[in-house]
């Protein structure tokens, strides 16, 4: 075990828990950084920095702290393993846990089948509120057709920043890189937005959050494709990389486009389209093409592709380390 290399069986390990037991309900580490970003974000405002400059020194500050912090876990839990097998045993056991909690694929399905399943039992005031859960827009007057597009959207978004991207920056930079990932990731999640409030305080965090998700958002809609293509057929895959690559950029996002423009494609429904968000109409442009209405059909298969697309990534990327490494 090393500072910045995690071993393959460590991330699968990671991988396989947090799809089997999810995460708790108490004391996660996510909120912890959630914690320390608030307080800081007040530190700063009170001091008037409410300027870009004061969103870049949030930004510096948090990243490097939590960093720095994942950084010693990991060393510390070297220490402890050099003692004996059993302490080696336990410290690999103890970073596959706490590397879990960085991974969010159970919590997405579960969220993603929850909404669903409220709409079959037509439950339509309950899977509005679900739905907060999952993204940001105005719930409270969705129909459920558009309830379902935003869970789509949702699954396909979530699939590339809450489980391709932690697990790519896992296996190229072990335990702090995955930290450091999911810390931007937060901040973007926090201060990201582009209101009065953000727009300048949180253009450093948004901003970084693109660069960061880059590549894994690209890798993510290739996966789409892949995995469509082995669940579905040929015929699927083809519209799901033709839709990706022709609809990619219809968004505001530069990254979350490319999987939400596969998954499109992929199950068959159009996506995108004008929401509101905190009591303002955005104009969005479309996703796909308009098939057919969305259905809960189409929230299923596109769960299968999520499911799918993670394991072939995990597959893939030991593979690629088994040959370079």
């Amino acid at each position: 075990m090393k500072i910045f290399f995690v071993e393959d069986l460590i991330v699968a390990g990671a991988f396989l828990v947090d799809l089997l037991m999810g995460d708790p309900k108490r004391y996660h580490p996510i909120r912890a950084i959630g914690k320390l970003i608030e307080k800081t974000e007040k530190f700063l405002r009170n001091r008037n920095l409410n300027n870009r400059f004061g969103g870049f020194l949030l930004f510096l500050f948090v990243t490097v702290f939590v960093f720095l912090l994942s950084i010693l876990f990991v060393y510390f839990l070297n220490i402890f393993g050099s003692i004996s097998w059993v302490t080696f045993l336990f410290s690999c056991i103890a970073l596959v846990l706490v590397g879990s909690l960085f991974i969010a694929l159970r919590g997405l399905i579960e969220e993603a089948k929850k909404v669903d399943k409220l709409l079959d039992e037509s439950n339509l005031t309950q899977a509005r509120v679900s739905l907060k859960s999952l993204v940001g827009r105005d719930t409270e007057n969705l129909s459920p057709e558009k309830i379902r597009v935003a869970v789509i959207e949702s699954l396909a978004e979530n699939l590339s920043d809450g489980v391709i991207a932690p697990l790519f920056y896992f296996f190229i930079g072990g335990f702090p890189l995955l930290v450091l990932y999911k810390t931007v990731n937060t901040l973007d999640s926090m201060v990201g937005y582009k209101n009065e409030r953000y727009i300048k305080f949180g253009w450093f965090s948004a901003k970084m959050d693109d660069v960061f998700n880059y590549i894994p958002a690209r890798i993510t809609g290739f996966l789409i494709v892949l995995s469509s293509l082995i669940l579905f057929g040929f015929s699927y895959a083809k519209r799901s990389l033709k839709i990706m690559l022709r609809d990619g950029k219809n968004h505001s996002s530069p990254n979350s486009g490319i999987p939400e423009a596969a998954i499109s494609g992929a199950v068959g429904v159009r996506l995108g389209g004008p929401n509101y968000y905190g009591g303002v109409l955005v104009e969005k442009p479309y996703i796909g093409d308009d098939f057919e209405s969305v259905q809960s059909r189409h929230i299923k298969s596109s769960i299968k592709i999520v499911i799918l697309s993670s394991f072939i990534f995990v597959f893939l990327s030991i593979m690629i380390r088994g040959i370079f490494l």
